[in-house]
């Protein structure tokens, strides 16, 4: 009986949700922000992003300089060199380091564009990508199919002569990766850069450029691959209105091919973030308003970050300049732990290596992902949890009637847990070896296993499943 009444509310759920995905939305924010974002994407957790590009081939940001996080960015060299400012940026002498580097290593006459014919992506095989990406344990991978630099990673008819098939690698990297990555059974998605730093077009009519040139270049991405993830940026210029935002998410929720399917961010205009669109959107822990991670927990959002200090590859980076595979970890933990969802940053090299030290990341995270994944995937984050504090070293998510209890440090000591009406069998994820457990007043006690280099189950955080949980 409890076999059948779980399959009837399964099916009573999957009516409901297939209806919310069947109704048509309105070209207006109270009628778009009313669509669910797809339960695939609040389970997947964990995902892979890829900046690659022209600015893969000078590859440099000043990593070891002291001028905050956005000045590091390795994409952001033409605009750099050529005097242009990130919005969020608050140091005014960042532009000169690029200039010099520049002037220096290529000299003055130099022009950006010049850099293309070296973007030859000799060495990108696909297949080993996506075998990266899923060995990393991630259920989705975004391509960064434009940047702010407008050379598109598809025959975009819109960039004649500024994509990768008609100049550089002469390859569809776009149609390549999203082949190989949905091979994999992972979700495939793009990033897309609203605007472009030197569009002509752009520059002296962005409502003409919106209409004629960014609309049917970002309809002809989504018809043509179909991905399942949209991720706008370069939004802050203008409102939403101007960017024609909320006509083209009617037409994605209504009319494309992936309308059931497609996730979209909130990066639609400088009036959307943390407002509108999909999931909200984090950078380096950094959230419009000066939100934190844990304000984000009552709305679905990701946060993006690179293994290093850059998302686009830049080759003066060092050991320090890259997370440690524990860092890494423990950032899914707390992301997940939060509701939200982390997409981590791999930057390749122009000839299309994703760096080893990059790879090495990704597969410690993958490895314990295999041993510890349950209580990642699928989860939400628990009401009851402890207050946020600096230096937290115990996360909990909650999966069907299981709490899970994450440890970032091995604790030999007996602990307790306040605030459960219910607990029943406690077990170490990954290890047969019995844990003791006692239940009373509403707080449960878990006395950890001896644990030896033999049979220790996992490196970098402990997982305690509790099962009965209420």
């Amino acid at each position: 009986m409890n076999h059948l009444r779980k399959s009837l509310l399964s099916l009573c759920f999957l009516a409901l949700t297939m209806g919310a995905f069947a109704q048509q939305y309105e070209a207006n924010w109270n009628s778009l922000d009313k669509r669910p974002i797809p339960k695939w994407f609040t389970d997947a957790k964990f995902g892979i992003f890829v900046h690659w590009g022209v600015y893969s081939v000078p590859s440099w940001a000043p990593a070891n300089e002291d001028i905050g996080v956005y000045a590091k960015y390795a994409e952001w060299y033409w605009m750099r060199i050529n005097g242009g400012k990130d919005p969020n940026e608050q140091k005014t002498d960042v532009n000169k380091l690029f200039v010099d580097y520049h002037n220096k290593k290529y000299g003055k006459d130099f022009k950006y564009q010049d850099f293309a014919s070296d973007f030859k992506a000799k060495e990108f095989e696909p297949n080993q990508w996506a075998d990266v990406f899923k060995d990393a344990g991630a259920k989705y991978v975004i391509l960064t199919s434009k940047h702010h630099e407008g050379f598109t990673l598809w025959p975009s008819t819109q960039s004649w002569n500024w994509n990768s098939v008609d100049v550089g690698p002469h390859r569809d990297i776009c149609g390549e990766l999203t082949t190989a990555v949905k091979a994999k059974g992972l979700h495939m998605g793009m990033y897309y850069s609203l605007y472009e730093w030197f569009n002509p077009l752009y520059l002296t009519d962005s409502t003409k450029y919106v209409a004629e040139h960014m609309l049917p270049q970002l309809k002809d991405l989504v018809t043509r691959y179909e991905p399942e993830i949209i991720y706008p940026d370069g939004e802050w210029d203008h409102h939403s209105k101007l960017w024609q935002s909320e006509n083209f998410l009617a037409w994605l929720y209504n009319d494309s091919k992936v309308k059931n399917t497609v996730v979209v961010n909130d990066r639609w205009g400088k009036d959307t973030r943390s407002k509108h669109g999909g999931y909200y959107s984090s950078e380096y822990g950094m959230v419009e308003g000066g939100a934190t991670v844990s304000d984000m927990a009552a709305h679905p959002w990701e946060e993006i970050r690179g293994v290093g200090t850059s998302f686009g590859y830049n080759h003066v980076e060092n050991l320090n300049n890259y997370s440690s595979s524990q860092e890494l970890i423990h950032l899914l933990i707390n992301v997940v732990a939060h509701g939200g969802n982390l997409c981590l940053n791999v930057g390749p090299t122009a000839d299309g290596r994703i760096p080893v030290i990059m790879q090495q990341r990704l597969h410690d995270i993958g490895t314990w992902l295999k041993v510890n994944g349950d209580a990642i995937y699928g989860t939400k984050l628990w009401a009851g949890r402890p207050k946020t504090a600096e230096g937290q070293k115990r996360f909990f998510t909650v999966k069907d009637n299981a709490l899970n209890v994450i440890n970032t440090e091995w604790v030999s000591k007996s602990f307790t847990i306040s605030g459960l009406k219910r607990a029943g069998k406690v077990s170490l994820m990954g290890s047969n070896i019995p844990v003791k457990s006692s239940f009373s007043g509403g707080k449960l006690t878990i006395t950890p296993p001896a644990v030896s280099p033999a049979n220790n189950p996992s490196n970098y955080a402990w997982v305690y499943k509790v099962e009965g949980f209420q």
